[in-house]
């Protein structure tokens, strides 16, 4: 029933994407931002991908070092900063006056796309590495770590999808300017992944940081630092959802582990 909703949801946007109602200056600035978030969503993610596959070994980066550990701290420490305020009250006053006009609000999902999708574009782009590997996987070993590691990633695309993808992606701002409606966020999920652990996408994320196929200082690094920002962000974004909905969240976290699956697990214990 969960992915029916989904696809509903989804099918609802694009029609009213491909149907647009008149406003010539409404769909342009539409386009112009659907277009500028997916492309940068796409670089980010390859990106990702492929940084991490080869260990952060590789990458535009050139500071010298000593000078080089400062850059790369900065990069780590600015997506998980600047995500996180971008989600309190006065950061997402602040995206909504990053686009002047009266269509900031109905833009600001894609807006916080965009403005994400940058940062990680810049933190594994402009990474400078080390130049150190301590271990590449060869052999059977690469096929089993490399499956691990799509395996990973596979796990984030659908603990996505679950969440919402249109809000994940920042498809749901600029499709529902073009239907010049107000965006209607998906429902607290609970379906999917999120009916065996409250966090999955974070706990994705975190397993793709660990599966590599490629061990340096510098994955290490990026591999600690991003796994805290996981263990610290949840706790964040349920206050925000308990503020949200209430009682109904606090019911689904007495039945729902936050992390770690429970085998065997009885749905109407509290």
């Amino acid at each position: 029933m969960a992915s029916q909703t989904h696809f509903k949801r989804l099918e609802t946007l694009v029609r009213g994407a491909l149907a647009p109602p008149p406003g010539r200056r409404r769909i342009a600035l539409a386009l112009t931002f659907g277009v500028a978030v997916h492309l940068i969503f796409a670089a980010a993610v390859v990106a990702m991908i492929v940084a991490m596959y080869f260990g952060m070994s590789s990458s535009f980066g050139s500071v010298p070092y000593p000078y080089a550990i400062i850059a790369n701290a900065f990069l780590v420490l600015q997506f998980p900063l600047v995500h996180s305020f971008l989600l309190t009250g006065p950061g997402m006053r602040l995206l909504v006056r990053l686009v002047p006009g009266p269509y900031a609000g109905t833009l600001s999902t894609t807006t916080y796309a965009v403005v994400a999708s940058l940062q990680l574009l810049a933190l594994f782009a402009l990474w400078t590495p080390t130049g150190i590997v301590w271990w590449r996987a060869e052999g059977s070993a690469l096929y089993i770590v490399a499956g691990a590691y799509t395996a990973a990633w596979g796990l984030l695309i659908k603990a996505s999808w679950d969440a919402g993808a249109e809000v994940q992606s920042g498809a749901l701002g600029w499709m529902s300017l073009m239907r010049n409606a107000k965006p209607e966020f998906p429902d607290m999920p609970t379906g999917g992944l999120f009916r065996i652990i409250r966090q999955p996408i974070y706990v994705a994320f975190a397993l793709t940081l660990w599966t590599v196929p490629t061990w340096t200082p510098d994955q290490l690094a990026l591999a600690l630092a991003l796994t805290l920002y996981c263990l610290v962000a949840p706790k964040l974004k349920e206050r925000r959802f308990e503020a949200r909905y209430g009682d109904r969240f606090r019911s689904y976290k007495r039945q729902v582990p936050y992390a770690f699956p429970t085998i065997g697990r009885n749905d109407k214990d509290d």
